[in-house]
């Protein structure tokens, strides 16, 4: 058995126990919610408000103990865990899912989304509900989908203006194929790290550089480290809202209903959030000592495009992207 899977055995057992214990307490049902993102950060927050609307509706009886921070482990061993039902609820990113949900792939091809509207409206379609519903084949149920922003690139070096500014540098990248793909088209040496160790990886320059959003960047501070931002937004990789199938069939019938249409009305309250804190977080590290600048878009399209292409050979892949473009520029 590798490490990895007695890791994950001995992680389930302990908290399926857990789980348990608090299920007992007074006969009330607690379920367990975890994040890696740190307190405050808008999708920690609206699976706060989830946890407050349930107990509020259901007078008590239902309610949700979070663990935020990454308390749980990383996100990739998250979605086994939740799988598994040792625990019932995981907010994870849309690049550790390609792998083992490949109808994902598509909301993290680069420029398949123009802005932050365009995605909205795709999730919030036919596509996207159609990709929240392929959750199930792997006993999970899509609750939701949360933003993520635009990614962009910022490094220790350089401006990064053309792709050829990149040429040598090491960026990390999540654990998707997609992404390694695309930090090698547009010319850099892409380093899978997991999300907590790139700032301790910026600073020993183990790496010299990372893409993400804003509030990721300011929120574990690898704007200390990193002082160059490009706006390169080459991929919006939405969050998903995961319970375990396990544990939800567990629940009351209404109580399912009542959870699911508690997650979708989370979704309003996130991207408000959302919104707020991106403007808030890069108005700060803007004020501190960071550098941005804009990258020759076209330019990067370009370097993306056989990314793209190489995913569209995929006939479901290439559907769900023509779904998506025929989105674009509706008001």
């Amino acid at each position: 058995m590798s490490t990895r899977r007695q890791f994950l055995g001995a992680a389930a057992l302990a908290l399926g126990s857990a789980a348990g214990a608090l299920r007992a307490a007074g006969g009330r049902l607690e379920l367990a919610a975890t994040d890696v993102h740190v307190r405050g950060y808008p999708t920690v927050e609206a699976l706060r408000w989830i946890g407050e609307t349930l107990e509020r509706e259901t007078e008590g009886r239902v309610g949700l103990r979070l663990y935020h921070s990454g308390q749980l482990g990383r996100e990739s061993d998250l979605i086994d865990l939740a799988r598994f039902g040792a625990i019932d609820i995981a907010r994870v990113n849309m690049a550790a899912l390609n792998n083992p949900f490949p109808a994902t792939r598509i909301l993290c091809l680069p420029y398949v989304f123009d802005d932050t509207a365009h995605m909205r409206r795709s999730l919030d379609g036919g596509v996207g509900q159609e990709i929240l519903a392929k959750f199930a084949d792997r006993d999970l149920v899509g609750l939701a989908f949360y933003d993520s922003g635009a990614r962009c690139i910022y490094n220790t070096k350089r401006a990064i203006v053309q792709p050829g500014d990149l040429h040598g540098l090491k960026i990390r990248v999540p654990p998707s194929d997609i992404f390694m793909h695309l930090i090698r088209a547009l010319g850099a040496n892409p380093t899978p790290l997991p999300y907590g160790e790139v700032y301790s990886a910026l600073q020993t320059h183990l790496i010299d550089g990372a893409e993400n959003n804003w509030q990721s960047f300011h929120t574990t501070r690898q704007f200390e480290a990193a002082r160059f931002w490009s706006y390169s937004g080459h991929s919006y990789s939405p969050e998903a809202l995961l319970m375990s199938r396990r544990r939800f069939e567990l629940l009351r019938p209404d109580d399912r209903d009542r959870l699911l249409d508690i997650a979708r009305r989370s979704v309003a309250y996130m991207r408000s959030l959302w919104d707020e804190s991106e403007a808030a977080s890069r108005d700060y590290v803007l004020t501190h000592g960071v550098a941005a600048n804009e990258v020759d878009r076209a330019a990067f399209e370009r370097a993306a495009a056989p990314v793209v292409a190489r995913y569209r050979e995929d006939a479901d892949v290439d559907r769900y992207w023509r779904g998506i473009r025929e989105l674009s520029g509706i008001g």
